[in-house]
């Protein structure tokens, strides 16, 4: 067994209303990934930026390498051998490498002068270090997401981290990335370095790590090694029930036809797709990156133009629609990125709720506080968002219940036809199957719902029928006994194949 490199005893931070941290147990050993998982909400962030001197806590202890400590900011747990990669990388895009790299500690002489030889020598040996395909005096700006994340790494590498707290690493990563990432963790893990992964993509952590604790509102569940657990176990600590009715698909009673896609094209992102959904049915679309399935419905919902292709709506033809027609026609998008296309982060769940729908909760250009808070209460009790109030900004909620107050948007104008893309991407298994039960209820209450997943679980599980996407085009169509892992991965893999021998 590995020793305890940093330790934290009965750790507690609470905030307006919420105990974040209940009395929170945990440690880190040299030499292995210690996974850290829970709902959105469960407090797992906030136990990482007290790790990373971000919080103070309100009470408890931290032992680092074996002596009680204080970590007083960011820059001290840097120069201490703790730093915490956040998801959204914290990186200067204007300047190198290199001054990312030591930003906030640049080697300067007595006169405060940069040393800008000793600064990319330092670097240089960082970035070798971790085997990068770049050098030091590269442009943040112009680095993939991949390498970008390579260098928050080298940091690690840079003040020679004894802990280092990855937090959803691979949300925007690719497959290939993710395993450059996961080669990179294992050699990390190799010298020595202690590693904390936060993550909801229960395959990784059972790919990566040594051991897994789980936070459950602010308190430890329990903490195990991962050879000897299984997801089923996890899932029951983090919520308190086991996966037995996680995927939920309504019952296929469908109606009559809401829309029906012919033709429909873009040059160099789609060709000839056409398909139909009707009222109580659930259609899935399936692909890889860069199959067409984002881009063929926001063409759908007027976000993007087409060149060519036909719409029916309830079976008459129509133009293709802009945003305003789309909504005003009873259609909704919740989009892929909700931080970037779904919400105004600033603004409260409440205004964030109305806004796409300013006509319904005003009378004479004067907007109805009343109707609009009605409202606000009604999804929020509906979908178990928890926020403390109408006004706190969004962009202070999990990604769980930002994604509830996206949804609570469009179904307060009651919808006929819901899209939905990657709904449940980046958030925690609870909310997710919450999300699974609303599609289902959604369906069973008559609307059509288009649901595109990269999960391929997910979308068998919820899917009445799925469509297989692949380089822009339609290429299989599956339902019943037919909807199967085997089948969909035959029909896109062979396409790619058959592309790429073209």
């Amino acid at each position: 067994m590995s020793e305890v490199v940093l330790e934290v005893s009965d750790i507690t931070k609470a905030f307006p209303g919420v105990v974040a941290l209940d009395r929170v147990s945990f440690d880190i050993r040299a030499g292995e990934v210690h996974a850290l998982v829970g709902e959105n909400g469960a407090g797992k962030s906030t136990l990482m930026k007290v790790l990373a001197g971000l919080y103070q806590p309100d009470g408890g202890e931290i032992v680092y390498q074996g002596q009680p400590t204080k970590v007083a900011g960011p820059l001290d747990a840097r120069q201490k051998g703790i730093l915490l990669i956040h998801q959204e990388l914290s990186l200067s895009p204007e300047l190198s490498v290199a001054e990312n790299i030591y930003l906030g500690a640049w080697p300067c002489n007595r006169f405060g002068v940069l040393k800008k030889r000793e600064l990319y020598s330092n670097a240089t040996r960082a970035l070798e270090a971790l085997g990068c395909g770049f050098g030091p005096h590269a442009r943040v700006g112009t680095l993939s997401v991949a390498m970008q994340q390579m260098v928050e790494i080298a940091r690690a590498e840079a003040f020679s981290a004894n802990v280092v707290i990855f937090d959803e690493p691979t949300a925007s990563l690719t497959d290939t990335e993710r395993d450059q990432l996961f080669h990179t963790i294992r050699g990390l893990k190799k010298r020595g370095v202690g590693i904390v992964y936060i993550s909801h993509k229960m395959d990784e952590i059972f790919d990566i790590t040594d051991r897994i604790t789980v936070l459950r509102d602010g308190q430890v569940q329990g903490t195990v090694d991962t050879r000897d657990t299984d997801l089923n176990r996890i899932t029951r600590m983090m919520i308190g029930r086991t996966l037995d009715t996680y995927f939920v698909k309504a019952k296929p009673e469908f109606g009559a036809e809401v829309l029906r896609v012919e033709g429909l094209s873009r040059a160099g992102l789609f060709e000839d797709v056409s398909f139909s959904v009707r009222e109580g049915e659930v259609l899935g679309l399936y692909g890889l990156v860069g199959a067409g399935r984002s881009e063929v419905v926001e063409t759908v919902f007027g976000v993007r133009k087409a060149d060519r292709g036909t719409l029916w709506w309830k079976g008459a033809e129509i133009d293709l629609p802009t945003p305003r027609k789309a909504i005003d026609m009873g259609m909704a998008l919740v989009p892929e990125s909700r931080k970037e296309q779904g919400l105004v982060l600033l603004m409260g769940g409440r205004e964030n709720t109305s806004l796409p729908h300013l006509k319904l909760f005003s009378e004479v250009s004067v907007m109805n506080r009343a109707r609009e808070m009605g409202v606000f209460e009604k999804y929020r009790s509906a979908l178990s968002i928890k926020t403390t109030g109408p006004d706190q900004a969004v962009s202070q909620l999990s990604g769980g219940n930002q994604q509830k107050f996206v949804l609570a948007k469009w179904l307060c104008a009651d919808p006929k036809l819901i899209i939905l893309d990657e709904p449940t991407r980046g958030i925690d298994v609870g909310s997710k199957s919450a999300i699974h039960e609303l599609i289902a209820e959604l369906a069973e209450r008559g609307l059509a719902v288009i649901v595109i997943s990269s999960e391929m679980p997910e979308v068998l599980g919820v899917s009445h029928r799925v469509l297989a996407m692949s380089e822009g085009e339609v290429v299989a169509e599956f339902e019943g006994d037919a909807l199967t892992e085997e089948n969909l991965i035959d029909a896109v893999s062979h396409h790619r194949q058959d592309v790429a021998a073209e």
